[in-house]
């Protein structure tokens, strides 16, 4: 199963796409934890990935591309994956389009759209907080550690990254709206679409995320 998670900065898609990552027993692909490999290893992509990312800007479409579709054809991408934070534009969505039919992969077989609304987003960003080792998603409010500034899973401090300022999360949501948001009827007009109430508990958007993809 090939599955896309469209949704705003804050929408949740990285903790949903975790979880049904398990359920389906499929790759999880996330365009930002790539981008922050490459940073930890010292990269020229690494550093300029991360000059765009700080600013609230998306990192150039040619550079994107070619690393998520070099990821999609390591061997875990067999069964199947679910991308999370890719495609961001429209030129994204019709390189994936065009890549997965000319390698006979088959096409999307479904797309999941979170909305939530610009004031909640803005309040979710505000609180996010991401854990050392291996960026676990936690939020003051909505997700809060058992213990404060510590890591539930693997124990490691957590830090609110330079990307999820107030300044940068409103530009970053002017960015989706600008240029993500459009994807959202592309994927409608190919009937692939399911959208899904984000403004809910992260157990109810499970649930409604599991039914779209029966």
């Amino acid at each position: 199963m090939h599955v896309i998670l469209l949704g705003a900065p804050g929408s949740g898609k990285g903790t949903q796409a975790v979880t049904l990552s398990k359920r389906l027993a499929i790759a999880h692909i996330a365009s930002g934890d790539l981008f922050r490999e490459e940073q930890a290893k010292g990269t020229e992509l690494g550093r300029l990935a991360k000059q765009y990312m700080e600013r609230g800007e998306l990192v150039p479409n040619e550079v994107t591309i070619k690393m998520i579709l070099g990821r999609i054809g390591r061997a875990d991408c067999a069964k199947g994956y679910i991308l999370d934070g890719f495609p961001r534009t429209m030129e994204q969505g019709m390189a994936l389009d065009a890549a997965l039919a000319k390698e006979g992969k088959g096409g999307i077989d479904r797309v999941v759209y979170i909305k939530v609304s610009d004031g909640e987003l803005l309040t979710r960003l505000g609180g996010r907080w991401i854990c050392r080792a291996a960026q676990h998603p936690y939020h003051v409010v909505n997700n809060p550690p058992k213990t404060a500034g510590k890591c539930d899973i693997d124990g490691s401090a957590l830090y609110q990254r330079a990307d999820d300022s107030e300044e940068t999360a409103r530009k970053r949501l002017e960015v989706y709206h600008q240029q993500t948001a459009p994807l959202v009827q592309h994927y409608k007009e190919q009937g692939v679409l399911t959208e899904v109430d984000g403004q809910q508990s992260i157990e109810k958007v499970a649930l409604r995320l599991a039914s779209a993809l029966q």
